[in-house]
């Protein structure tokens, strides 16, 4: 069977990584309805983690979408009210990677999802080519700031991947809390800032008003590049080992 003969059902996406993974296998217009927090020029239908169950019900669509383990009671809210759900808890890069098979298979696009998983291995391979000889800098990335919190999940991975050395948090472990002793003991070569939720809107300064020792070279990279499991984490690989190499 042919992606031309598989059921294309009609989506809301209540996760910004699946919208972006949907538009970059060009099955963007599969979407009904997306969130506030998604650039997808449907209709909106809440937050990430308070969606308007009713405006979904008016859209009534096919197949719901979700991801992260933050999202898990919406999840089962939604299957509480009859919906068909795909939902994905990607950890690691290479989980990442995977779910853009997955994304693709639900939707009914799936050679478009291993073409998307297939392209971007081949540009990470481009980029452990690239920085294959290069020295490993240690890198500090930071998802959120008050409280300070190191990025976990497939950060490490990216970092890793762009040619850094990131001794925070291990791959695929949540985000955490992280304190000075901490840092200043890993002595980073770079603070890397892509805060939730604002884009590019930070002021690195909050990395030099703090007591750490040594002196990091502080780079603010828009938060989607590194926070969101979808094909804009490969774009954030890119950018990294640019900065670090």
């Amino acid at each position: 069977m042919t992606d031309a003969d598989t059921e294309r059902p009609d989506v809301v996406s209540l996760a910004p990584s699946t919208t972006a993974t949907l538009d970059a296998m060009g099955a963007a217009d599969s979407l009904l309805g997306a969130t506030t927090h998604c650039d997808a020029g449907v209709p909106a239908v809440g937050g990430w983690l308070n969606p308007d169950y009713d405006r979904l019900a008016e859209l009534d669509p096919e197949l719901v979408c979700t991801c992260d383990a933050l999202q898990r009671e919406v999840r089962d809210e939604l299957g509480s009210r009859g919906y068909r759900v795909h939902h994905v808890e990607p950890a690691t890069l290479a989980d990442v990677l995977d779910t853009f098979v997955a994304v693709g298979e639900a939707v009914g696009h799936s050679d478009a999802g291993e073409a998307l998983r297939a392209d971007a291995e081949a540009r990470l391979d481009a980029v452990a080519e690239r920085v294959a000889d290069e020295p490993r800098p240690v890198v500090y990335c930071e998802e959120w700031s008050d409280p300070p919190m190191a990025a976990g999940n497939w950060v490490p991975d990216a970092v890793a991947a762009a040619g850094g050395r990131y001794p925070f948090v291990a791959p695929g472990e949540r985000s955490r809390e992280i304190d000075a002793e901490r840092i200043v003991d890993a002595r980073p070569d770079y603070a890397i800032l892509h805060i939730c939720g604002r884009g590019e809107r930070v002021d690195p300064s909050v990395v030099a008003e703090r007591d750490w020792a040594g002196d990091p070279e502080v780079h603010v990279v828009d938060d989607s590049l590194l926070n969101q499991p979808s094909p804009r984490l490969v774009d954030g690989i890119e950018a990294l080992s640019e900065i670090l190499h």
